[in-house]
């Protein structure tokens, strides 16, 4: 198992950056991928991006550009740079950790592959 818990989130003006994270603890000596989702209010749920070890980085289309996934394994810690934010990035944001073969496929955005989840953090845009 993984625990994983998400920071950052927050309100910010359409244009602007923030800079989520995500703590991770348990069996995290295990190569996990580990992804960024987002939820909006009756919308579907959206994968961000996806990371293994340090590589294999997807990203959804509608962040392409402007969102950067990276991670530090020496801290446990996945973080999202978000950039050029837009009113539309508004949502809950995921942390999530899956098995890199099953979740690190290519249907990772559906997020169904992923078995661990955190509670989120909110990330509001204005115009």
């Amino acid at each position: 198992q993984v625990q994983l818990r998400e920071s950052g989130g927050g309100s910010v003006q359409s244009g602007g950056s923030l800079r989520l994270s995500c703590a991770a603890s348990g069996r995290t000596y295990i190569t996990w991928c580990m992804g960024w989702f987002r939820q909006a209010p009756g919308k579907e749920r959206e994968g961000v991006a996806r990371i293994v070890n340090g590589g294999y980085i997807r990203y959804g289309d509608s962040v392409k550009g402007r969102f950067t996934i990276s991670q530090d394994n020496a801290k446990n810690m996945l973080y999202l740079q978000m950039n050029s934010l837009k009113p539309e990035d508004t949502a809950m944001y995921y942390c999530a950790a899956g098995r890199p073969y099953e979740a690190c496929s290519d249907s990772w955005w559906q997020g169904g592959d992923f078995g661990y989840w955190g509670q989120g953090t909110q990330v509001t845009v204005s115009q």
